[in-house]
C-alpha cells in the first residue's frame, strides 16, 4: 500500500524573515508617504517632494537596517550566553541535567521510565541541543539571525518606499497628495493580505489594521503641512 503523503506546511521557519520584511515594507510605504503628503500639503515644489522622498528612502532604509541589526544581535548574544551557561552546567554536572531532562518530559506526560529513557537518548546524541530547546525553548528554526533581519529591513524599506515616490513624481502637482495616498493605502492592503496569507493569519483583519493605521498616519501628516506650511 502506499504511504500517505505529509500534507502538512508549516509557517514557523518565515518567521523570522517575514516579520522584518513586513515591517520593513509597511515602514517604507507609510513613513514615505507620510512625508512625502505632508510637504505637498505645505505647498512645495515637485522638486522639494521629491527630494523629500529620496532622503527619506535613503534614511530610513539605514535606519531600519541598523536598528533591526541591534535589536537582533542583543537577542543573539543573550541566547548565546543561556547557551554557554548550559554548557557549563552539562560539562560540569551532566547526571543533575540529565534528571533535569527527565522531568520536563514527566510534567509534558511521559512517564517517568520513558522520560529517563528519552533523556538519555537524546542527550547521547546531543546534549546542548536537547536541553536549548526542550530547557530552553530555543531552535535552529527560531534562533536570532541579525545580519538576515538587518538586510531583509532595508531592502524592504527601500521597495516600499519606491512605491509612494513613483506615485507622487506621476502625479499632476495639485493632485499629489490624494493620488500618493491612494496608491499607498492600496499597496498597503495589498502587503497586508500578502503577510496574512504567508503567516496563516485572516486576510481581512489584517488588509483593515494597516488601511487605517496608514490612513490615520497620512492624515495627520497632510494636516501638520497645512497647518504650519512647512516641509515636514
Amino acid at each position: 500500500m502506499a504511504r500517505p503523503k505529509h500534507r502538512e506546511h508549516h509557517k514557523l521557519d518565515r518567521i523570522g524573515w517575514l516579520r522584518a520584511a513586513v515591517l520593513g515594507a509597511n515602514d517604507g510605504i507609510l513613513s514615505t508617504a507620510s512625508l512625502l503628503v505632508g510637504v505637498a500639503s505645505a505647498q512645495a515644489t515637485s522638486a522639494s517632494i521629491l527630494l523629500a522622498g529620496v532622503a527619506g528612502l535613503a534614511a530610513g532604509a539605514m535606519s531600519m537596517a541598523a536598528g533591526e541589526y541591534v535589536s537582533v544581535r542583543s537577542q543573539a548574544d543573550s541566547e548565546q550566553a543561556e547557551l554557554d551557561m548550559e554548557s557549563r552546567e552539562l560539562r560540569d554536572d551532566p547526571t543533575g541535567e540529565h534528571k533535569e531532562l527527565t522531568e520536563i518530559y514527566v510534567r509534558r506526560g511521559l512517564d517517568r521510565a520513558l522520560a529517563h529513557d528519552v533523556a538519555e537518548q537524546l542527550m547521547k546524541h546531543d546534549a546542548l541541543e536537547a536541553h536549548a530547546r526542550d530547557e530552553l525553548g530555543l531552535s535552529v528554526t527560531m534562533s536570532a539571525k541579525p545580519l538576515q533581519a538587518a538586510g531583509a529591513s532595508a531592502v524592504s524599506f527601500a521597495s516600499g518606499a519606491v512605491l509612494p515616490i513613483l506615485a507622487a513624481v506621476w502625479s499632476p502637482r495639485a493632485q499629489v497628495a490624494p493620488i500618493t495616498i491612494g496608491a499607498s493605502l492600496l499597496a498597503l492592503a495589498v502587503l497586508g493580505a500578502i503577510s496574512a496569507r504567508l503567516g496563516g493569519a485572516g486576510v481581512a483583519r489584517s488588509v483593515a489594521r494597516v488601511v487605517f493605521w496608514g490612513a490615520l498616519a497620512m492624515a495627520v501628516s497632510a494636516a501638520v503641512g497645512r497647518i504650519f506650511s512647512v516641509a515636514v
